[in-house]
């Protein structure tokens, strides 16, 4: 329903958010437990090193500040997410069709630069996922990065993170077709998000079917090899996915190396989303609770 709609429809040069809804959800998410918010930024805030990204209805950074000070005090940790993946760079405007260049490298890193200086992170989530032409075959402007352009600009966004002392998150289904390639190359300073919907896991041993099995491998393989992790389940396909994801990871991933889990709604904060966030944030409280995080 909701989530179908939200998939399919474009990149909108409004911003999709009420921010009374917004006030709500964020306390209700610290009544359900939640301590982090990822902010995903986008083209919802107006930066001053490049204006010309913003839409109607962007935060300026006064409301930024003002809003990271709130959050703050409730006792949530921020974490600012710029979505660097071909796949999902549309809030680059132009500039995400000047991907590898000069130009490009120097928009990311003025972004990341101001970022950092606003939200002075732990952590800084740059998304980098499904960049495949599978998940692109239907835009309209399809473009990806392979092999060892891919590590290059992974490597470049990682140092310029890096140099502002907070630590790069990622998606890391880049994984799933590429396991060794990965657990080769990946810095272990990249903490790896692998998201998964599902609410197939071998708890019992039994076989899971391709499809699953490529998306589940990635957590035990990571913990493995000795990667931080901060795996990612949602409640759009079921709604006990996160509960039986935290229950599996924890059982396979040592205290160590789990730094934490990431519930992801993909809907927008409005009105029209509220009963589906909301639903979304009763069933990370759920997991929260029946698993004792």
């Amino acid at each position: 329903g909701a989530f179908k709609e939200l998939w399919e429809i474009p990149g909108s040069d409004k911003m999709r958010l009420d921010k009374k809804v917004w006030d709500e959800y964020m306390v209700y998410l610290k009544e359900c437990g939640v301590n982090t918010i990822i902010i995903d930024l986008g083209d919802g805030m107006v930066y001053d090193s490049h204006p010309e990204l913003a839409i109607e209805g962007s935060w300026t950074k006064d409301q930024m500040r003002a809003e990271l000070k709130k959050l703050e005090d409730m006792g949530f940790e921020v974490v600012p997410k710029l979505n660097f993946s071909s796949c999902h760079d549309a809030w680059m405007k132009e500039y995400s069709r000047m991907l590898s260049t000069s130009v490009y490298y120097k928009v990311c890193e003025d972004l990341i630069n101001e970022v950092c200086k606003l939200f002075k992170p732990r952590f800084f989530h740059i998304g980098f996922d499904e960049e495949t032409y599978d998940v692109q075959q239907h835009y309209s402007y399809a473009v990806v990065r392979q092999g060892e352009l891919w590590w290059n600009d992974l490597y470049r966004l990682v140092d310029m993170v890096e140099k502002n002392g907070a630590r790069v998150m990622m998606w890391s289904d880049y994984m799933r077709e590429h396991p060794d390639v990965y657990l080769e190359k990946c810095p272990k300073s990249v903490i790896a998000c692998n998201w998964y919907y599902f609410n197939k896991f071998d708890f019992n041993g039994e076989e899971l079917e391709p499809s699953n099995e490529i998306r589940v491998r990635p957590f035990e393989l990571l913990e493995k090899h000795g990667f931080d992790q901060i795996p990612g389940g949602s409640s759009n396909y079921f709604e006990d996915n996160i509960t039986n994801l935290v229950k599996y990871c924890k059982e396979r991933v040592s205290k160590e190396h789990l730094l934490g889990f990431i519930m992801t709604s993909w809907s927008s904060v409005t009105e029209k989303q509220r009963k589906e966030i909301f639903e979304s944030a009763a069933f990370f409280e759920k997991a929260i609770k029946s698993t004792d995080i």
